[in-house]
């Protein structure tokens, strides 16, 4: 049954392209099942040993020991979402006669509005380094700056290269993959900064001539998404921003203030590397803060 479980991997990984993220935790969701399945037994004692074995009662049960543990709804259906895919998958490569997830329905979630912060806490947030003059506070102008022109994802912008960058033409690209990279626009602020850390900033932190990596951190290895995590919340600390803000805030802020400067729905779901619009229509149900700071889009001034 493991076996199943890393093929299905595998194709996640080859096939579809998925994030590093993304095949961790489905391998944790059906790692969970497999525990799961292997100390099941049914009224008659039989236990589950193929996958054939498993039906929509066993599902049914293993869900509600997943509440029964108090998670919460939305893990809940991350995790039913993992197994109804992998099932899927068996059922169209022949490894099952039968999907027993078919008639399970998919718990309800209840959907979060996206924190942002208004126009103004970002730009206390982006002024922060420019306090500093080390290598330290140039390379976190230009990983702030770049956050908040691209609305890039953490995993994105810690991924990035040397290479990746074009100064010339203003854009970065980025992406978990070649299906998935997408070209993001750097405003005038965030190329500014991107040159002087380039030039000024960089050079200070590299220890290996040959590194790839964009942002380095003071060992002159590849900013990892934790250091990148405290570098924010140091900086939301000094500036004194009393609402919690993380990486993903200055993406959600990124794409609420687009869209309240006038963008159009396309235009943000390419800029966020949203697959489906659906997924970028939940910042139309956002209220930002009033603000009177402008905004650039490819460089241009936006007007309310």
């Amino acid at each position: 049954m493991q076996k199943q479980i890393q093929t299905y991997l595998n194709h996640l990984a080859i096939d579809e392209e998925s994030s590093e993220n993304t095949i961790a935790a489905y391998r944790n969701d059906l790692g969970q099942l497999y525990t799961y399945l292997s100390n099941y037994t049914d009224h008659s004692g039989k236990p589950v040993t193929t996958w054939d074995d498993v039906n929509l009662a066993i599902i049914q049960d293993y869900v509600l020991s997943l509440r029964d543990r108090k998670y919460a709804s939305s893990t809940v259906a991350r995790k039913v979402a993992a197994v109804k895919s992998f099932f899927e998958y068996m059922i169209k490569h022949g490894d099952i006669k039968k999907d027993p997830t078919a008639l399970l329905a998919s718990p309800k979630v209840k959907k979060h509005l996206p924190h942002t912060i208004s126009y103004e806490d970002v730009e206390r947030l982006l002024e922060a380094p420019l306090t500093q003059d080390s290598p330290q506070s140039k390379r976190d102008s230009a990983l702030l700056e770049t956050l908040y022109a691209t609305g890039m994802r953490v995993t994105e912008l810690v991924n990035l290269d040397v290479t990746d960058l074009d100064m010339e033409k203003g854009h970065i690209t980025c992406g978990a993959s070649n299906r998935r990279r997408r070209v993001a626009p750097l405003n005038d602020r965030a190329i500014e900064a991107m040159m002087l850390y380039m030039e000024e900033g960089r050079p200070g932190l590299v220890v290996k001539p040959d590194e790839m990596a964009l942002f380095l951190n003071h060992r002159g290895q590849r900013l990892t998404r934790q250091g990148l995590w405290l570098i924010i919340k140091r900086y939301v600390k000094e500036v004194n921003i009393e609402e919690p803000v993380t990486p993903h805030t200055l993406r959600h802020s990124f794409a609420a203030h687009l869209l309240n400067r006038g963008a159009g729905l396309r235009e943000v779901q390419r800029r966020l590397g949203h697959a489906s619009l659906s997924t970028t229509q939940v910042y139309r149900q956002m209220r930002t803060m009033d603000s009177d700071s402008d905004i650039t889009i490819d460089g241009k001034p936006v007007k309310k």
